[in-house]
């Protein structure tokens, strides 16, 4: 079996021994970049077989000069990483692992809003430092009977629906993408974007980074929205205008945010969203447990031993594109 090579651009995992036993079955051997600068990358990837990028930026500049790549596979859901029409171009497959982690960021979406509703990391502070003080926290509101609204209604979000209903809360979603009546037999009311912006208690962004979709949580959205409301992204980070955000908090046109994602991560020592007892930030946390990690290793590994087998991959992301491109 002829020997293949694929490209690792970077990795936060421990080690790459899932992704290694299945790519192993394929005479496949990988090699992590030492860094992500685009020099390195090309040198690295330019005569792979394969390419797996999981936070790197892989633009089309050097996707242009890659010689014998048949697939870039993300580690993660969104491939705004990648420059998906340099790769089609080039006749290259794009997948990504759209359902690894799913209990995990609808989970730690709920988490979130929970701490920032009960102000339990602001309580937890007063109590560390010798306060013991009830009224400190005042007010709280009760959850049932909130609504609930979700920014995007993919899998993730549904989950979500699910688990805020759970708590006696009335959800509605903002999707143009799917239909009203797929939300309706979850029990989810579909509003446009406005209204979502305008009645929701509790807003839980779960869009993908589009350039129609980037900043769409910005200083006028902040306007419609309630005094009372919390806002939570465990989505991307750009799909917040944290200067915005920081502005509203400051006029009190809304209550709090969770942030699990930033534009920029880590973020600057001047961001203005630090420090502040109405705002919980997590490391970009949302996706991570030890068997997700397992999860999302393994099924990226597995379009890519697919693809180098000639297979089509189970998770393609431009493979419409591809298709079209060769009639």
């Amino acid at each position: 079996m002829t020997k293949r090579f694929v490209a690792v651009t970077d990795s936060p995992f421990p080690n790459l021994d899932p992704a290694t036993a299945v790519l192993a079955g394929v005479n496949a051997e990988l090699e992590l970049a030492k860094d992500t600068k685009p020099e390195t990358l090309l040198a690295l990837a330019r005569d792979a077989d394969a390419v797996l990028v999981t936070y790197a930026k892989f633009p089309g500049e050097i996707i242009e000069q890659l010689t014998r790549c048949k697939i870039i596979a993300r580690f993660g859901i969104g491939v705004d990483s990648v420059d998906i029409d340099a790769a089609t171009r080039k006749g290259i497959m794009v997948t990504n692992v759209p359902e690894y982690c799913e209990d995990e960021v609808s989970d730690h979406a709920m988490a979130m809003l929970l701490s920032l509703a009960r102000k339990i990391p602001f309580s937890s502070k007063q109590v560390h430092g010798g306060t013991w003080s009830m009224p400190a926290t005042v007010p709280i509101f009760r959850l049932r009977g909130k609504v609930m609204g979700l920014a995007g209604f993919g899998k993730i979000p549904r989950l979500v629906a699910a688990k805020a209903q759970a708590f006696g809360m009335q959800v509605q979603t903002y999707d143009p993408y799917v239909a009203a009546e797929a939300a309706a037999k979850l029990g989810v009311k579909s509003v446009n974007l406005a209204e979502l912006f305008a009645t929701s208690d509790y807003i839980s962004i779960h869009a993908p980074l589009t350039p129609e979709t980037e900043k769409m949580f910005n200083a006028e959205a902040f306007r419609q929205m309630k005094p009372t409301a919390l806002l939570v992204n465990t989505a991307r980070g750009p799909l917040v205008d944290v200067e915005a955000l920081a502005d509203a908090l400051d006029r009190n046109l809304i209550a709090g945010a969770a942030l699990d994602v930033l534009p920029l991560e880590p973020p600057p020592a001047g961001l203005r969203l630090l420090g502040r007892d109405n705002v919980v930030l997590t490391p970009h946390t949302g996706f991570y447990s030890e068997e997700a990690l397992v999860d999302l290793q393994t099924k990226a590994a597995q379009q890519v031993a697919l693809v180098l087998e000639g297979k089509e991959p189970r998770y393609p992301v431009n493979l419409k594109a591809l298709q079209a491109a060769k009639k």
